[in-house]
């Protein structure tokens, strides 16, 4: 007898609103698990199976359609637990660029400020703090962690004249004092924002000379991008909040944590 709360291809798609085919193409993926089949052949699937393409298109929207099928596939071959926690990383990773695009503001408060010291202006309360966090020098390898990319990255923005290290030691360490840490931050928002490189070396050129902060283009520009990025990024984070119905629903249908041994 057949299994009447089986759901078929067509099924699944009307109900998460993929086609027949996209639900084809992501069992294959391993974003969904692999139906089972029927005596005459025909795909099977379950509730779960659309729960699960649903906290996919959540997933999609937050992260990206390549990171989301690779964390959905990952997450069939974990235990509770470890899905949990891979998915806890996720809202931890939006935090993250969130707080680094922050940041960048304060940076562009504090390089406004010394701009406009030149010319006899008093700097303001938020100017006053974005010069002081982070008025500590830094390493290559702590800067590289901060902003959450590799050394190697950093050399490259150095090659490109987008941020200028201070050298010291005998060894010709890098170190980055405050206002190349605040360029780094800057630069690291810019290129999340999708800027190329020429783009990015045009915004730190204007952004240190006086001519364009009086005309207000180059630290008006970063304003406005640093400002549409934070909105990109809570558009995200609410898509991840739209999913976590579906990502619970994943959840439960997986192997529970192991317990661990008897001491």
């Amino acid at each position: 007898m057949a299994d009447e709360s089986a759901l078929r291809t067509v099924d699944v798609a009307r109900e998460s609103g993929y086609s027949v085919q996209q639900v084809r193409d992501l069992e294959r993926l391993g974003v969904i698990p692999a139906a089972t089949r029927s005596g005459n052949g025909y795909r099977a699937y379950a509730p779960v199976h659309v729960r699960a393409l649903r906290a996919y298109r959540g997933l999609a929207g937050a992260v990206g359609p390549v990171a989301a099928r690779q964390l959905m596939a990952d997450l069939w071959t974990r235990t509770v637990t470890e899905a949990a926690a891979a998915i806890s990383a996720v809202h931890v990773g939006l935090a993250r660029e969130r707080d680094e695009v922050l940041r960048a503001q304060q940076a562009l408060w504090a390089i406004e400020s010394e701009a406009t010291a030149h010319h006899g202006a008093v700097e303001t309360e938020a100017a006053r703090q974005g010069a002081a966090e982070g008025a500590d020098t830094m390493t290559i390898t702590e800067l590289a962690a901060a902003l959450g990319v590799r050394t190697s990255t950093l050399r490259f923005w150095e090659r490109e004249g987008l941020v200028a290290p201070e050298r010291v030691t005998s060894l010709r360490a890098r170190r980055y004092d405050a206002s190349a840490i605040g360029a780094a931050r800057i630069v690291a928002a810019l290129r999340g924002s999708g800027y190329g490189i020429p783009a990015v070396r045009d915004i730190i050129d204007s952004l240190h000379s006086l001519h364009s902060l009086q005309e207000g283009g180059g630290p008006e520009r970063v304003r406005h991008i640093l400002a549409e990025r934070l909105d990109r990024i809570a558009a995200r984070s609410v898509e991840l909040l739209r999913a976590g119905a579906d990502l619970a629903a994943v959840l439960d249908s997986l192997t529970p944590a192991r317990a661990p041994a008897p001491a």
